[in-house]
């Protein structure tokens, strides 16, 4: 390969790397204010509520997404140490205040997007081993971020379930182009 060719090749891997890191930071915190929107309009009790004692409350969901974060993306791919307790984010019962549950998310996902905007692209292909899986960078940053949204898909099915017609949404279409009759 000539060497301009492999140096405009090098630019657009670069380009994308760069643009792949964009979109996960864009997305993670997208999510994140989706998931504000729903606690928002929550009581406490509403995100301890579960339909049946197996299933998991928003709030353990919100301590399932921190721990997550954490093992995937701070201690993965930002090399802090893996601190995670993953069985006890599903068990947990201590009643925690909304406000407590937000903070405690956003500073997780401010954390992540603090290692994401200086990640070097050309790490993204380094090999990892996390949560006993092998895997590159990228493809923890992917999972993960996928792994966000849905659990934040999740959050407001059960918020809906909670509120029914009182429920608010995030965004609705305006207009013929997003879908909306004019």
């Amino acid at each position: 390969m000539p060497i301009e060719t492999e140096a405009r090749a090098t630019d657009t891997e670069s380009s994308v790397a760069l643009a792949f890191l964009a979109e996960a930071r864009s997305t993670l915190g997208g999510a994140l204010k989706k998931i504000e929107h729903c606690v928002e309009q929550l009581s406490d009790a509403d995100l301890w509520w579960r339909q049946h004692e197996s299933h998991n409350s928003i709030q353990n969901v919100i301590l399932h997404l921190c721990g997550n974060l954490r093992q995937w993306i701070l201690h993965g791919v930002g090399g802090e140490p893996d601190v995670r307790q993953r069985p006890l984010e599903f068990a947990d019962r201590v009643r925690r205040p909304k406000a407590e549950l937000v903070s405690m998310l956003k500073e997780t996902v401010a954390a992540c997007d603090r290692v994401l905007e200086v990640l070097p692209p050309e790490r993204l292909l380094e090999r990892r081993r996390i949560q006993g899986f092998d895997t590159t960078v990228l493809s923890a940053i992917f999972d993960t971020v996928s792994h966000f949204v849905g659990h934040q898909h999740q959050i407001v099915y059960i918020t809906r379930l909670r509120l029914g017609d009182a429920y608010r949404f995030h965004w609705a279409p305006a207009g013929r182009e997003q879908g909306a009759a004019e």
